[in-house]
């Protein structure tokens, strides 16, 4: 089929997908193998052993390239296992420009891994992409962004960032988790790769944790399977399953958690226990304008500051919802609420999140599919 003529909901459905050819199966089947049988030596039919390639997990790599308008996918262990394989695309006195609002665990694979193999990263503030003209030197060999990010939503100008990167010969990573590929194309703006925390959104029920790297450069694809295989950083079968079955209801996920997110985020806008919040939709959000050119909706992420809240206050009302579950992660079907300085950002040092405005009073909200009113009596008996 060529997916590259239908819209979101069917690709989500069917792209990458056939029947089994054996029996029909309408789902991919979990090829629960690690090695694969050769009528003789190098007469495999594209697979060998498991850790490079699986049937099913190279369905799902298919799915998500269609999804993000790309040409090729790649399905790693985690987030973090993806990050790391970029990473791995440099070599020591190489310089990596990126946020200074990070999520934590890239801040710390940066600073705490790569940076003592001689890698440079200069942490900014992106909202006007014309800053990283002055960081720019003969090292400078890729560009990472989070747009929106996390925690405090600022929305980074991909397109803009992305011609300046192009005009440099510089690769741009996007990671996208925040707004899953139903809501931001950034390959249509001039990315290079777009990376996913696949656990988010993307497999949208908190029973997987996965990443991925999607790309349309041949060369680009090589270098990275080449990484994926000799590391091994490689989700099995079954994880590949659970995450297409999840694809084919993200459409329906995403417009509910926009709708909802759209509510709670107004809801809170005036409450008098609410200091500041943070929600691209708004049109006093900077860089709404970004977010309304380069994104379909505004997403169901949304952080705020509790007004006259020390951490003691802060800690309270976290673990006072009930319908809200204090956790890490995000993005799936249930609402969580994650205080980011004791959770996700603990490992960024205090006067730095402060200055990216993650501070002790802040607190995540990434909200689900449940009915929103019971969201939002939640939210009052837990700021009363």
């Amino acid at each position: 089929m060529n997916y590259e003529k239908m819209k979101f909901a069917t690709k989500a459905i069917h792209a990458g997908q056939e029947p089994d050819p054996t029996t029909g199966a309408v789902m991919t089947p979990i090829y629960q193998t690690s090695t694969y049988w050769q009528k003789a030596p190098g007469d495999n039919k594209g697979y060998e052993y498991s850790r490079g390639t699986n049937p099913t997990r190279k369905a799902l790599e298919n799915c998500l390239a269609a999804l993000e308008n790309a040409k090729y996918g790649l399905a790693f262990s985690s987030g973090m296992g993806a990050t790391d394989a970029v990473m791995k695309l440099l070599k020591p006195g190489d310089e990596v420009i990126t946020g200074n609002d990070l999520y934590g665990g890239s801040y710390r694979i940066f600073t705490k891994i790569f940076a003592n193999y001689g890698i440079k990263f200069h942490f900014l503030d992106l909202s006007n992409p014309d800053i990283i003209n002055k960081y720019i030197n003969e090292n400078t060999r890729l560009v990472w962004i989070e747009t929106p990010t996390n925690p405090t939503m600022q929305i980074i100008d991909i397109e803009s960032i992305a011609k300046i990167s192009q005009s440099k010969g510089l690769m741009l990573v996007v990671d996208n988790t925040f707004a899953s590929p139903y809501l931001q194309n950034p390959i249509d703006l001039g990315a290079t790769i777009v990376m996913h925390s696949v656990t988010k959104y993307i497999g949208g029920h908190s029973d997987v944790v996965m990443g991925a790297l999607m790309m349309n450069d041949e060369d680009l694809y090589k270098r990275l399977w080449f990484i994926y295989n000799a590391c091994g950083a490689t989700p099995g079968p079954m994880d590949s399953f659970l995450v297409l079955r999840g694809i084919k209801t993200l459409h329906l996920r995403m417009q509910a958690h926009c709708a909802n997110g759209r509510k709670i985020a107004e809801f809170l806008k005036t409450h008098p226990k609410v200091d500041k919040i943070y929600w691209p939709g708004f049109e006093d959000h900077p860089n709404h304008a970004i977010a309304k050119k380069q994104m379909r909706d505004f997403g169901g992420m949304i952080s705020i500051t509790l007004k006259d809240a020390d951490l003691k206050e802060t800690f309270r009302i976290a673990s006072s919802f009930k319908v809200f579950s204090l956790a890490e992660s995000l993005g799936g079907v249930e609402s969580l609420i994650n205080h980011p300085v004791t959770m996700t950002h603990a490992s960024i040092p205090k006067e730095e999140r402060e200055k990216a405005g993650v501070v002790d009073n802040l607190l995540r909200l990434s909200v689900g599919v449940e009915d929103v009113d019971d969201l939002i009596e939640d939210l009052k008996q837990a700021l009363s």
